[in-house]
Order: structure tokens, then sequence, then C-alpha cells
């Protein structure tokens, strides 16, 4: 028996393909957007990662007001925003300038990884005494300038103040689970890359949660790959790419996201070692017809009691992921109970 499908949102890298570049890249950002609106997905975030040859997307704010600018009503945000990048400040008054550019459509997800290798991380913090330490601390300062100004406040982000936009918290370990418990906030996992912790992580997280009046429960979002194609072999093929991807991690080489190949041939490419490390990288994953995705899908829902999974959609052919995007939102519908979450979020 299936499953009764959760809202299902997307998450976009943003991916530069072999034998393109980043101008076409956002320009198919922009295009899946307003096919996800249109689809039904719940909400469109951009992730943050720099000095990077396979990803366009090192300015999230621009880009986030770039597809809200180009869409009517699906939810855009960070998924995420890498804290220990920015002053809390300046994160308060672009999200704050969006949320007032476009209300009630902007979520603001933060991570504390740097998003990049050290040297580079090193370059974006020149001038920020600050470290993944200081997580915690950035998060409540942040908060309080998206919240309402208090009297006798000296520093405000302007737009910021009274925007309440949402904060979600992103991780892939045990650490941002229990702060985003302790602070009543909802929590995405990053197991789209890194799922060995992902069952541990929303275990604490429930059952650490201390409500909020925003978030009087607590609300777990799962990141996962799903790549759909019209037959098991189709979706096979197409799954080569970001395979190939992760293969490539695995033996530190990045560039423009591959194009696919025959899977015997991907057989002859990695030796067991290496087969076994993308596979467990990619653990949370679901590839085939739409009969054999949703069959993976229901097994993940079932396992994370998920409130909403995020998808990840890394496919060379840009007409491929628009498709696999389209056989996936059939399986779904809005949920009008998590637009009332997220209203109330918003408002409070």
């Amino acid at each position: 028996m299936m499953t009764t499908m959760i809202p299902l949102s997307v998450l976009d890298l943003a991916p530069i393909v072999e034998g393109s570049d980043a101008a076409g890249s956002l320009r198919n950002t922009l295009d899946l957007a307003r096919h996800a609106e249109y689809w039904g997905y719940r909400r469109y975030w951009l992730a943050e990662h720099h000095n990077m040859d396979g990803v366009a997307c090192s300015a999230t704010a621009v880009l986030i007001g770039h597809v809200a600018g180009g869409t009517q009503t699906i939810r855009v945000g960070s998924g995420g925003v890498m804290l220990p990048n920015h002053a809390p400040l300046v994160i308060a008054e672009q999200f704050g300038t969006l949320a007032t550019l476009y209300p009630g459509r902007i979520d603001l997800g933060l991570g504390r990884a740097p998003g990049t290798d050290g040297l580079t991380a090193r370059a974006l913090r020149q001038n920020l005494a600050t470290h993944e330490d200081s997580f915690p601390q950035d998060v409540l300062e942040l908060q309080a300038y998206l919240g309402q100004a208090q009297p006798g406040q000296a520093v405000r982000a302007i737009p910021g103040m009274g925007t309440h936009v949402p904060i979600w918290l992103l991780g892939s370990s045990l650490y941002s689970a229990q702060l985003a418990a302790y602070l009543g906030l909802p929590f995405a996992f990053a197991s789209h890359f890194a799922p060995e912790m992902l069952l541990q992580a929303l275990e604490i997280y429930r059952s650490t949660y201390r409500p909020s009046p925003a978030w009087p429960k607590p609300h777990a979002m799962v990141g996962v790959n799903v790549i759909v194609a019209d037959t098991d072999e189709d979706a096979a093929a197409i799954f080569t790419s970001l395979q190939l991807r992760f293969l490539g991690m695995q033996r530190g080489v990045r560039g423009p996201l591959p194009r696919p190949i025959d899977p015997q041939v991907m057989e002859t490419l990695w030796n067991p070692r290496e087969k076994a490390g993308v596979q467990r990288m990619l653990a949370a994953t679901a590839v085939g017809s739409p009969s054999t995705a949703r069959r993976q899908l229901d097994a993940i829902i079932e396992r994370t009691r998920a409130d909403e999974l995020i998808v990840a959609c890394a496919v060379h052919d840009h007409r491929a992921r628009l498709r696999s995007y389209e056989l996936l939102a059939q399986f779904t519908s809005p949920a009008e109970e998590q637009v009332e979450t997220d209203r109330q979020s918003v408002s409070a």
C-alpha cells in the first residue's frame, strides 16, 4: 500500500552542466522554478556554494530575488545561506528586503558549514571575526533583527525588522538538529549527500523539541535525490551524471555536471571501494519510472516520518530534468495545512 505523499519542494544548486555555462544554468533555474510553481511544489530553495565550477549559486540572495521576481506564488528561499560566511545584519537586510518585495513568500534556511574549501572560506570571511562556534549566537542575533524592534535598539535591519522571515536550520549532523529543537525551529537534513546520521538527527530533533509560538510542533524536511523518467532504464541512464559527480568527489575532482553514460560503462569506471562510497552518499535517492520511484520514496517517508521532502535533481539535460519534476509532481498536491503553517510563521 502506498503512503500518503507529503508536500514536495525543490532544492536547486543551479548546476552548470558539461558543455554549457553559468548563464545557461541561471536561465534553467528560472525556467524550472516557473514549472515547479505550476506543478504545485511548495518551495523553491537555492543553496550557497563558492568557487565550484559545477554550480552557479554563490550569490544566493541575488538568485532568490531573481526567482521570486519571475514567479508569482511559490515560496522561495535558501537551502541554505551559510551563516558563518556573513554578518547576521547583512543577511537580515538582504532577506528583509526580499520579504518586503515578496511578502509571505521568502524562507531563510541557515547552515553552519562554509559551503566551500578552506582557502575560499578564508577569502569570504577575511573581514569577519567569526567562526562556526558562534553559530547559535548568530542565529539569535539574526532572529532579533528580523523580529520587532525593541526600545532602545541601536542597530536595526531596514528593511528587515518586523518581517519575521521564517528561519530554518539545516544540517548533516546532530548539531543543528539539537539547536533547531532548542530554539523551536523547523529543521532540514541534508541527506541528499550526507545521509548517514539522518535517522539519529531526526530522533534527537523530535524528542528534545521545545515548542515556539510560530512552530508549536517539530517540522522535519528531508533532502532526497530523485530522478524519474518514463522507464526504469531511462532513469538509470540519466542517473549516471550524478553518480559521476559523486565519483569525482571521491577522487577530489570537481567540475561541471557530466553528461550521462551507459550504466554498464559506469560499472567499469569505479572500483568496489569507490562504488560503495558513492552508494553511501546517495542512499537517500529514488530513481526509476513513476511506480518505481514512488515505492522508493514511500520507503524513505515511512523510515524518516518526514513532514516534507525537498528534492534535488541533478540532470544534465534540462528537458529531462523538467520531465523528472513533472512526473514527481503527480505524486502529491499542495497541502493546505502546510500553507497555513507558513502563513502563521510569517505573521507571528
